[in-house]
């Protein structure tokens, strides 16, 4: 019975040794590396003011997007970026304690890759749009013109009425 037994641990020694039953010996783990390309931050630059000039009580007055008199901004990022642009826009513009009623409409304000504003992609400020920058080689821009309309009342008080229009421009991610 001692020979059996011994053949019987021999046996099991070499099964064990040619990964037969094979205890914790496999592989059973890997690993990736988590990567991330940030890109270049988004910048926004207002280079032009939206301008009513003068204006008459009672005689509403508009501006259009390819109007000189438009607002203009510039946003700059990477190349192709997707963004959205949404607008923070005033219900009036004051002077002192004095009102001035600004409305937008849904062809107020364009885009486009180029400072085009008459081939630009008209949208509604109030709802936003999304939209690519340029690509590179050529600069990877994108401009967005503002327009509105101004009603001023028949008695409505001489004076500079002003208030802030906010272009927010933000990477969607695709």
């Amino acid at each position: 019975m001692k020979g059996a037994t011994l053949s019987i641990r021999l046996a099991a020694a070499m099964l064990l040794g040619s990964g037969v039953f094979s205890f914790g010996f496999a592989q059973n783990s890997g690993n990736i590396t988590a990567q991330a390309n940030v890109l270049t931050p988004i910048t926004v630059t207002a280079e032009r003011n939206l301008d009513f000039a003068n204006v008459f009580p009672g005689v509403s007055k508009t501006v259009v997007v390819n109007s000189l008199a438009s607002g203009r901004f510039k946003a700059s990022g990477a190349s192709n970026g997707e963004v959205t642009l949404g607008f923070t826009l005033p219900a009036n513009l004051t002077s002192g304690a004095n009102t001035l009623p600004i409305s937008f409409g849904a062809t107020s304000a364009g885009h486009k890759t180029v400072n085009d504003p008459a081939a630009a992609t008209l949208f509604d400020p109030a709802v936003g749009a999304t939209a690519r920058l340029g690509t590179s080689p050529d600069p990877t821009e994108l401009f967005v013109w503002i327009g509105g309309t101004v009603t001023p009342a028949s008695q409505q008080a001489a004076g500079l009425y002003t208030g802030t229009v906010t272009l927010t421009v933000n990477y969607t991610g695709n």
